[in-house]
């Protein structure tokens, strides 16, 4: 059972995979990348987050809030360059983990992958058809969280589901044009509000830490917990409560990742796409929460559509309609790329045979893996459709931030093990950065509240048993399959 494991993929294996005539068409360049990163990234952070944590937990310093999200991203992004840059795959930090910590561990990052972005699906689609219905005044009992049934989720999962499954082209020039669309939505946002901005708002930048309202140990940071200390709110304790929740502004850049196959010129194009994203939208939240924090006062923030209700407070109603526009291509991009991204993960999990063999097939004419795309809309749509989500935003960002560690150990054993690899992109001054992009995840993590760790431990309980029941028995590299052993010896001792 340890055997299996630790059992580990070569490095080799995977390269040549990216040269399957059958597999998936490299058809991306580095625009496309950075549509792509741009595309996912900005979504309810940018709407809703920054108003929420204002509000909740920071105060003003929600703008340092975002700042320590985007350092921590960006070192958990140049471990990713550099692995996607030399190990360009369809699998991102599962086949990372595959090739140097061993199949056990990329199971467990495959199946937390999966759940990140499919619960990620769910709940913005959700919040599309609550926007879509606001801009357009739609029946609530069809579009918004009262209906029994989500019609405008479900219906906007089926038409990207169909933009993801005809091409990967097709869904970069898509999501290209949405994201033209929301960032001079943002920058309209930011130049207007600037106008309206009282310096005094701003003041004191960083509330003065006081006891929480409602002291429910469930809802309280897990550090917090596990050291006996008493629930507060603002202050620097909720600065870094914020930074962990604003991460979940940030997540979706490792998408990028997955997209490692079909890039033309991955050695160059990967970094690009992955740096020049991120960079684009740290600044931007930046800008924005600057902004809302200095037009309103952080106390009266509306948590339901912060930045609509601060220019309503202004007199400027109309930018209400397009922040509403705004927010219907920002959340549609979200969907789409991470529609796409549950597809790479789903059909490099079945190439390998931890998911059922069909999965790891893709389409003869439009080479997207068709299969698995499908069966995870359906899948999210049901999910989207019937079951009001509220509190996801944590569930998404303890996903992301333990795959990244995973990424961050990565780097270094990859290059302990592979030591002749090119590497277009090398993180510097590693190990240090390495660990110190782990270390800054893991402070995150810590920084979550109970009730998200043990959600998060009752999935990868459910994911263990998936593993030993089918997977690790099912697996390219067990006993018997012999698949990659037979053609191209690529299994090493774990």
């Amino acid at each position: 059972m340890t055997s299996a494991f630790r059992r580990t993929i070569n490095v080799s294996t995977v390269l040549k995979r990216g040269q399957n005539p059958d597999g998936l068409r490299k058809r991306l360049g580095a625009k496309d990348m950075i549509g792509f990163g741009v595309g996912i990234i900005i979504g309810t952070g940018i709407f809703t987050l920054a108003g929420v944590e204002a509000k909740q937990h920071a105060g003003p310093a929600v703008t340092l809030s975002f700042l320590i999200g985007a350092v921590v991203a960006c070192l958990a992004a140049v471990c990713y360059a550099e692995l996607a840059s030399s190990v360009p795959t369809a699998g991102s930090a599962y086949t990372y983990a595959f090739a140097t910590l061993g199949e056990g561990f990329a199971w467990i990052i495959g199946w937390d992958l999966l759940l990140e972005f499919s619960l990620g699906a769910a709940v913005v689609s959700r919040g599309w058809s609550g926007y879509l219905a606001d801009l357009f005044g739609l029946p609530p009992e069809l579009f918004g969280e009262e209906a029994v049934v989500n019609i405008g989720a479900v219906l906007i999962l089926a038409v990207l589901t169909v933009v993801a499954v005809v091409g990967i082209k097709m869904s970069a020039l898509f999501t290209n044009t949405l994201v033209v669309v929301k960032l001079t939505v943002c920058v309209l946002v930011i130049g207007i509000g600037a106008f309206f901005v009282t310096s005094a708002n701003w003041s004191p930048f960083i509330p003065e830490s006081r006891t929480a309202e409602s002291p429910d140990v469930l809802k309280q940071p897990i550090i917090e917990a596990g050291l006996g200390i008493e629930p507060t709110m603002y202050g620097a304790i909720g600065l870094l409560t914020a930074a962990a929740v604003v991460f979940f502004a940030y997540t979706g850049f490792e998408a990028l990742a997955n997209l490692g196959e079909e890039v033309r010129r991955p050695q160059r194009d990967m970094k690009i796409g992955l740096l020049g994203a991120l960079s684009i939208c740290a600044l931007l939240y930046i800008g924005v929460s600057l902004v809302l924090t200095g037009m309103v006062p952080y106390a009266e923030i509306d948590s339901g559509a912060p930045l609509a209700k601060a220019f309503d407070a202004v007199g400027l109603s109309w930018v209400g309609g397009i922040i509403s526009l705004g927010a219907v291509t920002g959340l549609t991009s979200v969907i789409l790329v991470q529609l796409v991204t549950i597809g790479r993960i789903g059909f490099s999990m079945g190439r390998d045979g931890l998911l059922p063999r069909q999965l790891g097939t893709v389409h003869p004419k439009w080479g997207t893996p068709h299969r698995v795309t499908i069966g995870a809309a359906v899948l999210v749509g049901a999910l989207a459709a019937l079951v009001p989500i509220d509190e996801l935003a944590d569930m998404v960002s303890i996903g992301a931030l333990s795959a990244m560690i995973i990424v961050a150990v990565a780097v270094p054993v990859l290059r302990r093990q592979r030591p002749e690899l090119e590497r277009p992109f090398k993180v510097p001054f590693s190990p240090v950065v390495p660990v110190l992009a782990a270390v800054s995840c893991l402070y995150l993590m810590l920084n979550l509240d109970v009730i998200t760790w043990l959600r998060f431990g009752a999935w990868l309980v459910i994911g263990m048993v998936i593993y030993f029941t089918y997977s690790r028995r099912h697996s390219r590299l067990a006993p018997g399959n012999g698949g990659d052993v037979a053609e191209e010896e690529n299994v090493s001792a774990g």
